[in-house]
C-alpha cells in the first residue's frame, strides 16, 4: 500500500488549518513528495507563501489542481464544499478518489454533484495529526471500494491512528475526537493552574499535567482496560485520590464532559447547512 501511495498524485483543495496540518505531516513523514503534490488556497498571496514554505505547487484554481490527480483531498470549510465540488466536477473521473475532511458533509452530498461512480471517502482527523498523534475516523461513500478505504487509512495512519466507522457515526466522531483536543487542553490548563495554586512553578505544573495525561492515555490504549478499572487501581482506600474524585463528582465534571460532546454532536449535524 505504501508503494502504491508513493506513486499517486495528490491534490489538496484547501490548505488551511486542517488541510495544512495533514499536508505538512504527510510531506514531513515522506508519504507524499513535493513533486507529486499540489494544493490550493483562496488568495494568491497565501499561495505564494505556502509554496515557498512547503516547496509544493500551490495555486488558487481548484479545477487546475485536480487535473491528473489520483487522490483529491477536500479540506475547505463545510459551507463551501458544494461550490468546490461543482467547480471541479467536469474534471473528475471514476479513476480518481475524493477524500473529504470537511466536518459534517455527507458523502451523498458530494456524490450528488460528481459524475457517476466516483469514489468518495469521508475522513474526520484531529489537530494532533501535526505531531503524528492524530485520531482519524473514516467512512466510505456509495461507490468507494475496500481498497479505497484501505488506501485512505494508510494515508492517515502516518499521522496517528485510524478507525473505520459507519457514516451515521461521523457527527459523534466530530464531537468526540475532532473537537476533543480542545476539551483536553482545558483540563490540562486547569490541572496546571491547580499545580500553581498548591505551590508548583508553572512550567513544572504544566509538564506534570501534560505527561500525566499522555501516560494515562497510553495505558488505556496499550492495555485495553476500561478507564474505570484503571481509575480504581490508582484510588487507594482512604487515600488522597478518592478525596479528589469526590470533588470532581461534586463539580459534575463527568456529566459536563458528556453534555459537551452531545452539544458538539448536535452542532456538527448543522455545519454543512449554514
Amino acid at each position: 500500500m505504501a508503494n502504491d501511495l508513493a506513486g499517486k498524485r495528490v491534490a489538496f483543495l484547501g490548505a488551511g488549518k486542517m488541510g495544512g496540518i495533514i499536508l505538512q505531516a504527510l510531506l514531513k513523514n515522506g508519504l507524499l513528495t513535493a513533486k507529486s503534490t499540489c494544493a490550493t488556497v483562496a488568495h494568491e498571496d497565501r499561495a505564494k507563501e505556502l509554496a515557498a514554505k512547503l516547496k509544493v505547487k500551490v495555486g488558487t484554481s481548484n479545477s487546475e489542481a485536480v487535473k491528473g490527480a489520483d487522490i483529491i483531498v477536500i479540506a475547505v470549510k463545510p459551507q463551501v464544499v458544494e461550490d468546490v465540488v461543482r467547480e471541479i466536477s467536469s474534471h473528475i473521473t471514476p479513476k480518481q478518489v475524493i477524500v473529504s475532511v470537511a466536518a459534517s458533509v455527507p458523502t451523498a452530498m458530494i456524490e450528488r454533484d460528481l459524475p457517476p461512480n466516483v469514489p468518495v471517502i469521508r475522513a474526520m482527523p484531529n489537530t494532533p495529526c501535526i505531531m503524528g498523534a492524530g485520531m482519524t475516523a473514516i467512512c466510505k461513500g456509495k461507490h468507494a471500494s475496500a481498497y479505497d478505504v484501505k488506501m485512505t487509512c494508510h494515508l492517515f495512519d502516518v499521522v496517528g491512528r485510524t478507525v473505520v466507522v459507519d457514516e451515521k457515526h461521523m457527527d459523534a466522531v466530530t464531537a468526540l475526537s475532532a473537537s476533543g483536543p480542545a476539551y483536553i487542553y482545558i483540563i490540562l490548563e486547569s490541572l496546571a493552574e491547580a499545580g500553581v495554586k498548591v505551590g508548583l512553578p508553572r512550567d513544572i505544573a504544566t509538564l506534570l499535567a501534560a505527561q500525566t495525561a499522555l501516560g494515562a492515555a497510553k495505558v488505556v490504549l496499550e492495555t485495553g482496560d476500561h478507564p474505570a478499572l484503571l481509575k480504581d487501581a490508582v484510588t487507594t482506600p482512604a487515600g488522597c485520590t478518592i478525596d479528589a474524585i469526590m470533588e470532581l463528582e461534586e463539580g459534575k465534571l463527568r456529566v459536563t464532559l458528556i453534555k459537551a460532546v452531545v452539544k458538539a454532536a448536535q452542532r456538527a449535524k448543522e455545519l454543512a447547512f449554514g
